[in-house]
């Protein structure tokens, strides 16, 4: 079968089965996502609860990123991966099970235990994150890994449409445990893909030494001069332009005056122009100068949260929102297959726990730079002030590192 541009990368057997399956898991993650938030509110009633669950679930990305990094170099990929998967299988189940226990009223369930698993799943993906990003270039090789990475964003960005809207629907049919109870099974359609794939595993160079693994991937990353300008673009990004997304909810109800239901319109718009972003990238994954296409990504971001920011107009918001949707997921996917295709094949998995850490690691400390700025002089400043942030830097990185033009 012969596979338009748009989704080459399908034509790869590996690939198409990883995806399949990644999409139906994904989908079980968003609703388990919403279905978490609502069960801790009923738990507790508390906004400051709900926003620890959330960080404690995200530190362990930047604590353990590093040693997932140097996981994914010394052992099988795809086996990390099985791994990862049964576990997060696991972890859904039993949140599923101490739920329904809850509701039944054989038990109380205390928020801790919700604190527990949201802890042991963010370790689980510190450990997947970095396996999970350099694995895709195994199942489809460098010339098709730019629309491999846009089409995994493409599914990423659909259920986090799709899931949310099944959560809402189905927690007041089956309550938030039956929610969990199908994230849990969900994760068998990716188990099954991961089973069926065949792969050459590449041959590894270990040291003797984890933690001098650890170094050298951070020693490379530093040495290596455009991975570096990559990174610290993905790292300012996390932290001063992804907050947008906590303070959402300020401008809904407080800025635009659209309560919960305006809330969801905003984040859809957003979702919509991530998933334009994503099938856009992917059809036009062979570009050459993919600097070029970050530096100009950065910039729209940039421009076009400046805007949102200074939007008092509910209409004029929503039209904004997803070109800062299409144009984050552009820049984050292009940097991601840049330095895929820059670094050594035993490198990959060290330098991607790096670009893991910054990624993910890094919001929830841009999360709490931004709620502070937002609590003293409001969140239309703090957004102005991230944006302006993420514009300068792209310019400046740009004119330090005038190879990436070329890259």
């Amino acid at each position: 079968m012969k596979y338009p541009q748009a989704f080459i990368s399908l034509s790869h057997r590996n690939f198409r089965l990883f995806w399949t399956g990644q999409f139906i898991s994904l989908i079980g993650t968003w609703m388990q996502t919403v279905a978490q938030g609502w069960l801790v509110l009923q738990l507790t009633n508390s906004a400051f609860l709900l926003g620890t669950v959330n960080a404690i679930g995200s530190l362990p990305v930047l604590l353990f990123a590093l040693p997932g990094g140097v996981i994914a170099d010394r052992v099988n990929k795809r086996r990390i991966l099985l791994f990862t998967q049964i576990v997060a299988m696991i972890l859904a189940f039993i949140l599923a099970a101490l739920t329904h226990l809850h509701n039944a009223g054989v038990m109380v369930l205390k928020v801790w235990y919700v604190v527990a698993i949201a802890a042991v799943g963010g370790t689980v993906f510190a450990l997947d994150g970095p396996a999970r990003q350099s694995f895709f270039i195994e199942l489809v090789g460098k010339k098709d890994l730019l629309n491999a990475i846009a089409l995994n964003s493409t599914i990423f960005n659909g259920a986090r449409i799709m899931g949310p809207a099944l959560a809402g629907i189905l927690i007041g049919v089956i309550g938030t445990a039956g929610c969990f109870f199908l994230n849990g099974l969900s994760f068998v359609a990716v188990i099954i893909g991961l089973l069926m794939i065949r792969t050459d595993v590449p041959a590894v160079k270990r040291s003797d030494s984890p933690w001098d693994d650890m170094k050298q991937g951070l020693k490379y990353v530093w040495n290596h001069k455009t991975v570096r300008a990559l990174i610290l673009i993905v790292a300012l990004f996390s932290i001063f332009g992804m907050p947008y997304v906590v303070l959402m909810p300020i401008f809904a109800r407080d800025i635009l005056q659209k309560g919960a239901s305006g809330l969801g319109f905003l984040m859809a718009a957003t979702g919509l122009g991530a998933l334009a972003g994503s099938l856009t990238l992917a059809a036009f994954s062979q570009i050459q100068r993919k600097g070029t296409l970050v530096f100009w990504a950065g910039i729209v971001f940039s421009l076009a949260t400046l805007a949102f920011a200074f939007s008092r107009n509910y209409i004029l918001s929503l039209a904004i929102l997803p070109l800062v949707g299409l144009s984050m997921v552009s820049q984050v996917a292009t940097v991601n297959t840049m330095i895929q295709s820059t670094v050594s094949d035993q490198m990959r998995g060290r330098v991607m726990g790096v670009f893991t850490m910054m990624f993910m690691g890094m919001m929830p400390f841009g999360s709490f730079i931004a709620g502070s700025i937002a609590a003293r002089w409001g969140a239309p400043f703090a957004l102005q002030l991230g944006a302006v942030i993420c514009f300068c830097a792209t310019v400046a990185i740009y004119r330090l590192v005038p190879d990436l033009w070329q890259m």
